[in-house]
């Protein structure tokens, strides 16, 4: 199954949430920034000088043009968190996320497991009914030849004759139905397990019926997945009360700016040094009441994934409790059924021998053959429904991969 395609899909998504988690931890590693910056003035900037600095009055100001034409600056810039609520909240977040995709990977293993084993029983099912289709044919030729030499001897009609002849068609028609639908399920299930759709391919035509079955049981996986999904809405709604609490950051620079002039009596480019470290302390006040929505609306949401949770963990053992009385009952039937075929076939042979003695008539014979039928019918039903309850007992108890 390693080569199933949504299999090989949900490995890149646990990918994905690796390496999300890693970018998410990633937040927490100083950052570099180099900016470089060119202003060439065609109009010097303008500087408001008050009058007192040269002796004149207070409150008077003079417009003043000073500068030069040419600006560059360089600076290399860096950032780092010291305390951030958020960000360690994002880290928990997507450490959470990732758990949740392994088990989401499980999950999707564990419904290509069933999909690859209802067609793996479905071609079993088809291999042990043309085998009985087979069986037939033989008692239906057997059949064939003592109502020919009947007819030959004037003891049996031609419509009698007929019969056996159309009996024969039929189960001749049914058994390349049956080996056409073997043939299609084969592919599917080729597909399915990603092989190549020539690959050889031969299912075993016995069946493992267990006596006993003694599962232990454990968390389903949907059980699993809801409980992480809870845990990260738990985490997320921390992670937006945190958001009130104020963030602080280290950081600094370090450039050098140069200004220049060209022109009389004398062109330059001069740079100069300029460098600083400081802390920033980011602490919001009123965001509009958004974190309050925000918050109400995730304790909404932790409400529905807890009812969630519950109505799993029901449904799960209801259809538990479901699946195995209906493996006692289909064992039970599979019993009865191998006994009435044993049965029947016996008094289909009976039939047939009293038939070519002359004892007993064609509708006879054709009543113990549909009886025989029947008791073959009843097995495989009962088969398909212990199978479907195998599985259903293997998924509710969380041996499904096991």
């Amino acid at each position: 199954m390693v080569q199933n395609k949504n299999i090989q899909i949900t490995k890149n998504q646990s990918e994905i949430a690796l390496l999300k988690n890693q970018e998410a931890m990633a937040q927490l590693l100083p950052k570099l920034f180099l900016q470089g910056d060119y202003r060439y003035f065609t109009e010097l900037p303008f500087q408001l000088m008050p009058q007192s600095a040269f002796g004149g009055p207070e409150g008077v100001f003079r417009e003043i043009q000073f500068g030069v034409p040419h600006n560059i600056s360089a600076n290399l810039t860096f950032k780092m968190p010291l305390y951030d609520a958020q960000v360690m909240g994002g880290i928990k977040a997507s450490q959470t996320y990732q758990e949740l995709t392994y088990l989401q990977e499980g999950k999707t293993k564990e419904q290509v497991y069933l999909e690859v084993s209802n067609l793996y029983y479905n071609a079993q099912i088809l291999k042990n009914k043309l085998a009985f289709i087979q069986q037939n044919l033989d008692n239906s030729r057997k059949l064939e030849k003592n109502t020919r030499l009947l007819y030959e001897e004037t003891i049996a009609q031609r419509t009698d004759w007929d019969k056996v002849l159309l009996q024969i068609q039929q189960l001749e028609s049914a058994a390349l139905q049956v080996e056409s639908q073997y043939e299609t399920v084969l592919k599917a299930l080729k597909f399915v397990m990603g092989l190549p759709l020539d690959t050889e391919m031969d299912i075993p035509f016995n069946i493992r019926i267990s006596e006993s079955e003694d599962w232990s049981t454990q968390k389903t996986l949907d059980e699993l997945i809801q409980e992480k999904k809870q845990h990260l809405s738990l985490q997320e709604l921390r992670t937006i009360k945190n958001s009130r609490i104020p963030s602080l950051a280290l950081y600094g620079n370090y450039g050098r700016t140069g200004f220049g002039f060209t022109g009389q009596p004398e062109s330059f480019l001069n740079f100069y040094p300029v460098s600083f470290i400081g802390v920033q302390l980011n602490m919001p006040i009123f965001n509009g009441l958004v974190t309050h929505k925000k918050i109400s609306q995730k304790k909404i949401e932790l409400q529905n994934n807890q009812i969630q949770q519950e109505l799993i963990m029901q449904q799960t053992d209801m259809l538990q409790q479901n699946a195995l009385l209906q493996s006692q009952v289909a064992k039970s039937q599979l019993k009865t059924s191998q006994q009435q075929i044993q049965m029947a076939e016996s008094v289909y042979q009976r039939m047939l021998l009293q038939q070519q003695e002359g004892l007993a008539s064609l509708t006879e014979v054709l009543l113990a053959d549909n009886a025989l039928r029947d008791a073959q019918q009843l097995y495989l039903n009962a088969m398909v429904e212990y199978l479907k309850a195998n599985l259903d007992i293997k998924k509710t108890s969380g041996n499904l991969l096991n």
